[in-house]
């Protein structure tokens, strides 16, 4: 019995100087891959050597990123998975992240007040929605975005689950350093690849990216004045409409059913409003609202705030495709401009699910013949419908979001 311990420490040593020669293998592999691989894929986009050389100097890979398949090996199939957003939709909006995000953006509002007035004259986009996103991504520049994006965009690109989304993010991180937006050796991103302080990724760079202070370059690292035309310049691109809100917080009559909700749903506001659905402040929907189209969202289902909002609320979607990020930033905005508080709505206590709970209800509502948007573990508005129109043929009253008692009853 003695050996064991002898035995497994012998184990030890040997393993350790293998998986440093199977890394050290696998690191060569990649440095010649880049010379056979992307080279030829950057110089036809029309990036040169010195460009090449300076973004790879030394390369390495980072071995610390997430969903990284080595050459040889296979990719791991997740078995449990939580995510809080979609889980327990009240926790986004913790007070600490809304307050100050709403401290630092009022400060913000009044440092570049001329900036975020030039970028809503000419795309139509409030200050107030620039300030949200630039908060949400980045903490308005305050949070450090410390890696390199060669090794993060290198590494994906070639030992990730998504190997030629980011082979094609990496040319386009090479065409921007090409283009001398920044130096290949300051270009820093996120652990995903996003760059800069809009935490754009580069193809996004390429495209919505503005000058903002007249340089001539696109700085989204040091210029805050870029960074802002750049978010209004991304939003107005993507259909936002100008003299439209996002959307209002609203208390829904039981008489109207929360299996109503989503973007393929719409009505004019004053058809909602025909229905009983009133803002939570009081105040009638603006006139100038009234004739447009809205959309019942609610994330929580019964369990949280609703709201009707725009089609505008949806741009902020395309941002990202979260319905509680775009509901945070539209939030947060009008924090910083009207000073409103917290939603009138609370946040009930429901959550708490693996995702492979609620994608083994999605897959049981499948097969029943709801369109669910996929069995992913993640309860959008397709999902909270499902559920509600379900609960609703049960003789339940709809709730429309999971709910753990839901899991014996619908089993995939």
């Amino acid at each position: 019995m003695r050996l064991l311990p002898v035995l497994a420490a012998l184990l030890c040593l040997v393993a350790a100087p293998l998986a440093a020669q199977n890394r050290g293998a696998v690191e060569a592999q990649y440095r010649q891959w880049l010379q056979t691989t992307i080279w030829p894929l950057a110089r036809a986009r029309g990036v040169s050597r010195g460009t090449f050389d300076a973004a790879f100097e030394g390369a390495m890979l980072d071995w610390d990123l997430p969903d990284l398949v080595p050459p040889g090996a296979k990719a791991k199939t997740p078995t449990k998975q939580r995510q809080a957003e979609f889980g327990s939709p009240g926790k986004y909006f913790n007070s600490g992240s809304v307050n100050g995000a709403t401290s630092v953006g009022r400060q913000m509002a009044q440092r570049h007040a001329a900036a975020l007035q030039r970028t809503e004259q000419k795309t139509g986009v409030p200050g107030r929605i620039v300030l949200g996103i630039w908060g949400r991504e980045s903490g308005y520049g305050r949070v450090a975005i410390p890696h390199d994006a060669f090794e993060v965009l290198g590494t994906k690109a070639f030992m990730s689950t998504r190997k030629d989304y980011f082979t094609d993010e990496l040319i386009a991180a090479l065409q921007i350093a090409q283009a001398g937006h920044v130096p290949a050796t300051a270009m820093k991103s996120s652990w995903a690849g996003a760059l800069g302080q809009p935490q754009f990724m580069p193809s996004s760079f390429l495209k919505y990216a503005a000058d903002g202070n007249g340089d001539g370059h696109a700085d989204i690292w040091t210029s805050e004045t870029d960074t802002i035309a750049s978010i209004g310049n991304y939003l107005a691109r993507h259909g936002w409409v100008a003299g439209r809100d996002w959307g209002f917080e609203v208390t829904v009559p039981d008489s109207v059913s929360c299996t109503l909700e989503g973007p393929d749903q719409g009505r004019r506001i004053a058809e909602w409003e025909s229905l009983g659905i009133r803002r939570v402040n009081g105040r009638p929907f603006p006139a100038s609202e009234r004739s447009g189209q809205g959309f019942l969202m609610m994330p929580a289902g019964r369990n949280g705030p609703a709201f009707i909002v725009t089609p505008n609320f949806y741009v902020l979607k395309d941002y990202n495709k979260s319905d509680l990020y775009a509901l945070f930033v539209g939030h947060v905005g009008d924090r910083i401009q009207y000073g409103v508080g917290d939603f009138s709505g609370r946040w009930g206590n429901v959550g708490g699910l693996d995702r492979s709970d609620v994608a083994s209800m999605q897959r049981a509502l499948e097969k029943q013949g709801h369109d669910v948007g996929g069995a992913d573990g993640l309860a959008g508005f397709k999902t909270r419908r499902s559920i509600g129109r379900w609960q609703e043929r049960q003789g339940q009253a709809a709730t429309c979001f999971p709910e753990a008692p839901m899991k014996r009853q619908l089993r995939g």
